[in-house]
C-alpha cells in the first residue's frame, strides 16, 4: 500500500489560503488563482488534490464554486472536495462536475443515515471528516466541537461503505508543529477504514514516519502550509511516498 500525498488547496473568497487553528480570521492567503495553483501541483507530480471550500463549511453550502470548478478543469488528477456539502444535490452536483471523492464532515455527524445513503449511491467517492479537538470530534468549520469521540463517530460507519475517513488534528492544522502520528494512527487501527491524516506536516520527517504505517491501513496525508512555505518539496515527498 502506497501513501497518498494530497497538496491541500483551501479557498476563501476565491483566493488560495491556509488558516491557523481553524480560525477564519487567521488565514494567510497564497495566491489568487486556485486553477494555476492546481496546474503548479500537477507539474510537481501530484496526481491527488484535496480542496476545501472554507467558506461553504460555515454556510452549508457551496460558495466557492467557480474556483473549485476551475481547479478540476485544471487538474488531470483525482480532486477531492469538501466544505458545505450537506445535502444529495450537492453531492450528485459535483460528481457531475469532475470531483473524483466528497468529503462530508458536519452531516457525517449530524445525520449518519445521509453518509449511508451516499456511500450507497456513490461507491467509492465518500470520505467522513472525522476533525477532532482533544479527541472530541468538530463540526461548523471546527467551530463547534461535540460530546462524541473520534473512534465512536469513525465506527458508526464501519459498515457504511465510505471510501476514507479523513481526520484532523485541529490544535496542530496549518501550525507546522508535526502531523498527531499517534492519534492517527490509533484511529487506522480501531476501525477497517482507511485513513487519511491531516493537520501540522512541517516536513518531509512526517511523510516518512506516516508512510511506515501504510500497512495499518493510514491511506494518505494533507499537506498545505508547509509546501507553501517550502518547508517541504512536494516532488520529494511523493518519492518518500512511493518508496515506501
Amino acid at each position: 500500500m502506497t501513501l497518498i500525498v494530497f497538496p491541500a488547496i483551501d479557498l476563501k473568497r476565491g483566493q488560495v489560503v491556509r488558516l491557523a487553528e481553524g480560525d477564519m480570521a487567521r488565514a494567510t492567503v497564497y495566491g489568487d488563482d486556485p486553477a494555476h495553483q492546481a496546474t503548479l501541483f500537477a507539474e510537481q507530480g501530484a496526481q491527488y488534490l484535496h480542496v476545501v471550500d472554507l467558506d461553504g463549511a460555515f454556510a452549508g453550502e457551496s460558495v466557492n464554486g467557480d474556483a473549485v470548478r476551475g481547479i478540476v478543469a485544471a487538474f488531470p488528477g483525482h480532486v477531492q472536495l469538501g466544505g458545505g456539502i450537506r445535502t444529495p444535490e450537492s453531492v450528485a452536483r459535483w460528481f457531475a462536475a469532475g470531483v473524483s471523492r466528497v468529503v462530508i464532515g458536519t452531516a457525517a455527524l449530524e445525520n449518519p443515515q445521509f453518509v449511508r445513503d451516499m456511500a450507497a449511491e456513490h461507491p467509492g467517492g465518500i470520505v467522513v471528516a472525522v476533525d477532532a479537538k482533544d479527541g472530541m470530534v468538530a463540526t461548523r468549520g471546527w467551530a463547534d466541537v461535540s460530546t462524541v469521540s473520534v473512534i465512536d463517530m469513525a465506527r458508526r460507519f464501519e459498515d457504511a461503505g465510505v471510501a476514507s475517513l479523513l481526520f484532523t488534528d485541529v490544535g496542530r492544522d496549518g501550525m507546522l508543529k508535526g502531523c498527531n502520528v499517534e492519534a492517527t494512527v490509533d484511529l487506522a487501527r480501531a476501525v477497517d477504514i482507511p485513513v487519511i491524516a491531516s493537520g501540522g506536516v512541517k516536513g518531509i520527517g512526517d511523510i516518512h514516519v506516516l508512510a511506515l504505517h501504510a500497512r495499518d491501513g493510514v491511506e494518505g496525508v494533507i499537506t498545505g502550509r508547509a509546501l507553501y512555505d517550502g518547508r517541504l518539496d512536494l516532488a520529494a515527498a511523493l518519492s518518500v511516498a512511493a518508496a515506501a
